[in-house]
């Protein structure tokens, strides 16, 4: 992806955001120079990852599929092992009408999905087999809004603004926009994308940058290479 439309795709999503009623936290607007500046204070946004998050899956066509991510807190994985402290994660995401974020699952992190504004949202759910494996035969049971839904096999729900799935390891999910751009809410068990996203299909979790302008702000994905 060009680094000139990640640009750009940040200046719409904070616009929708903030249609919506959330703004994003302070450090969301920090150049890269005031990170760089304050990585010491930031080390725990560095260590855990939280912050914007733009990808095209390795795909080349975001609109096709990708998807806008912004972490705004999340755990310790040491603290979710002992089962005590900070074990909760929560983030923002935007899923274009008619963008694909591909089937995946999770080995740890369970998740509420929720329809915060805008068109309808399509999650598409399969199960496991019996080694946690992506089954093109196998349904299993959700809970939207608290409610026990058992789904079949390629069944698709369509989450209406204000209404949620729950998802545990195990549930292999995929989801797009219907309608229309859909701001996403996440509250989750801490969130880990280096090892704990599985994906049906071989594809990469974050994109590869073409620098083609100045970052307006930081990627998650570029901590490393800029605060290292």
């Amino acid at each position: 992806m060009k680094r000139s439309a990640i640009n750009a795709i940040m200046a719409d999503a904070d616009e929708m955001i903030r249609q919506f009623g959330f703004v994003l936290p302070p450090f969301a607007y920090w150049t890269p120079e005031e990170f760089a500046a304050r990585k010491d204070q930031a080390a725990h946004l560095i260590t855990s990852r939280c912050g914007w998050d733009i990808t095209d899956y390795g795909a080349g066509d975001y609109d096709r599929m990708g998807l806008f991510l912004f972490t705004l807190r999340n755990g310790l994985l040491d603290d979710l092992r002992q089962g005590g402290g900070m074990c909760y994660a929560e983030k923002l995401l935007i899923s274009k009408q008619d963008q694909l974020s591909p089937m995946h699952s999770h080995i740890l992190k369970a998740e509420d999905i929720i329809n915060r504004g805008g068109a309808k949202l399509v999650v598409e759910l399969y199960g496991s087999d019996d080694h946690g494996n992506f089954a093109e035969d196998r349904g299993g049971t959700v809970f939207c809004d608290g409610l026990q839904v058992d789904y079949a096999a390629g069944q698709k729900l369509i989450l209406a603004p204000g209404q949620s799935v729950t998802l545990r390891p195990g549930d292999w999910h995929a989801f797009w926009g219907e309608g229309g751009d859909v701001l996403i809410g996440e509250v989750s068990t801490v969130n880990d994308d280096e090892t704990d996203n599985i994906f049906r299909d071989p594809i990469g979790r974050f994109a590869e940058i073409e620098e083609d302008q100045p970052p307006t702000h930081l990627l998650v994905s570029d901590y490393a290479r800029w605060l290292g």
